[in-house]
């Protein structure tokens, strides 16, 4: 029996590149099905993230064109991760498998047929993994490595060079379902429900149209809550550098005392000064993650809807 995809694609402001992509990913759609992977039922499923410009309006007339087209729309922006996880629990009764791409048509269609052969061998997930990065620039580059690697440090299991192409099976979904986040980073809550995994290596392509939505200052804000979402270590680096700073302030307190004991102490306000200003960056440090961490909390305390579905498409009304 032939499986039943979803390929989920978050959209914001993308009118510029969404004309250009949905009938490559439609192609796609029907070739699979064509070669036998997948059931004519599979369908392209866009998530409208509170887009301000023409997105959802070009995904109604998408799927009015076609039955495979379908889509729905956030009562606002929620961001990226909210945006998948609207289109994968949206998805996850309805069919046996789902695709998570971005809708810029960077990441290769072709891979799909990989992932799909890795289900049918017995993979509940299957990460799309970039073979390289040649396209990206230096900076870009050297960061989004970077960023992999810090979150490697900091404990977090993510896989390297992947970002959100990935397969999950419909019972993967089920029991991602029990995870009640918000603060979410699904490169590394994925990981965490288990289930056999493989990866499948591709090569990106520039932007085809449109801006890209992830600069350097969301890039960081992503880590920072891919860090404090699934690690606790840089509470533990601030009680062991603590420490650290407490030994050496007793041995300077010792210092202090036996110089002034034998009569050889000089009065001074820089050494002073310098040690003070250095406990207290120590301090300011210390409590700025401690209060990201409490931030986090009280977030996840309100256990506040992590998105809300204002419309659909035709189709998807009717089948509710």
């Amino acid at each position: 029996m032939t499986p039943i995809l979803y390929i989920v694609i978050p959209c914001y402001n993308e009118q510029a590149v969404l004309p250009i992509t949905a009938p490559q990913f439609l192609k796609k759609l029907q070739d699979l099905t064509a070669a036998g992977k997948i059931s004519d039922k599979s369908r392209v499923l866009f998530v409208n993230d509170g887009s301000r410009d023409e997105t959802w309006n070009i995904i109604c007339d998408l799927a009015r064109q076609d039955e495979h087209y379908i889509g729905i729309s956030q009562s606002r922006n929620r961001g990226h991760q909210n945006a998948v996880l609207a289109g994968l629990m949206e998805a996850k009764d309805s069919c046996d498998i789902t695709i998570s791409i971005d809708c810029d048509g960077q990441d290769d269609l072709n891979a799909m047929d990989a992932m799909i052969d890795c289900y049918a061998e017995g993979y509940d997930v299957v990460y799309g993994v970039r073979s390289s990065r040649e396209t990206d620039t230096f900076f870009k580059r050297f960061t989004a490595q970077s960023f992999y690697k810090l979150l490697s440090a900091m404990g977090a299991e993510v896989v390297y060079n992947h970002a959100d192409y990935r397969l999950m099976s419909a019972r993967v979904l089920r029991e991602f379902a029990d995870f009640r986040e918000v603060n979410l980073f699904l490169r590394g809550l994925v990981p965490l429900v288990g289930f056999r995994s493989t990866t499948v290596s591709y090569s990106r392509a520039e932007r085809i149209a449109g801006e890209s939505h992830y600069p350097l200052k969301k890039m960081l804000a992503l880590a920072v809550d891919g860090i404090t979402s699934l690690s606790v270590k840089p509470l533990r680096l601030i009680t062991g550098f603590g420490a650290f700073v407490a030994v050496i302030s007793f041995i300077g307190c010792l210092w202090a005392l036996i110089t002034a004991i034998c009569g050889k102490a000089v009065p001074g306000w820089a050494s002073t000064t310098c040690i003070v200003c250095f406990v207290s960056g120590v301090q300011l440090l210390g409590l700025g993650i401690i209060g990201e961490y409490i931030g986090k909390i009280y977030l996840e305390t309100k256990q506040r809807p992590r998105y809300i579905i204002s419309e659909r498409t035709g189709d998807m009304q009717k089948t509710e």
